[in-house]
């Protein structure tokens, strides 16, 4: 894998599981909720507390990563803090529904369109943070050494 000895930090390889498995989770769990179909809420809910673990996982690795990446102080400011917030909210949301669906096991009976809402939070939240990351790497290189540091940040 001669890719990865571009990479400054670990954070990249495991970014898209919480991605991933959390909107997955989040549609099986309107298809539940649509076609009243609770045997979809299983493996709605098995994502979910995967999404909310890996998701711990991959904001471990971006705080760990974070005073090491080669960027500005100017997209620093404007992109890495705002991702970080972003992450750790959505982080903390997936949580949240975990440990509520945990508690309702798969899927809450009373507020489900509450915890739906959340989901639909979450997803959104993750989706802006993500951008923002992803604006780090594609537009400024803050993952590797496809051209020289540091790029400063333009609108």
């Amino acid at each position: 894998m001669p890719g990865v000895g571009h990479l400054q930090n670990i954070h990249p390889l495991v970014i898209h599981f919480p991605i991933a498995l959390l909107c997955g989770s989040a549609f099986l769990f309107v298809l539940a909720w649509v076609f009243r179909r609770d045997a979809l809420a299983q493996p709605a809910f098995a994502m979910l507390v995967l999404g909310a673990i890996s998701a711990a996982v991959a904001v471990g690795t971006g705080l760990f990563a974070e005073h090491g990446v080669m960027i500005s102080r100017s997209v620093r400011e404007n992109l890495l803090i705002r991702h970080k917030e972003m992450m750790l909210m959505a982080t903390g949301l997936s949580w949240g529904l975990t440990i509520w669906a945990t508690f309702t096991r798969p899927f809450p009976r009373k507020g489900r369109v509450f915890f739906l809402l959340m989901f639909l939070a979450l997803v959104c939240v993750m989706s802006l943070g993500a951008d923002y990351g992803g604006r780090m790497v594609y537009d400024y290189n803050a993952g590797g050494y496809a051209c020289p540091q540091p790029i400063d940040f333009v609108k």
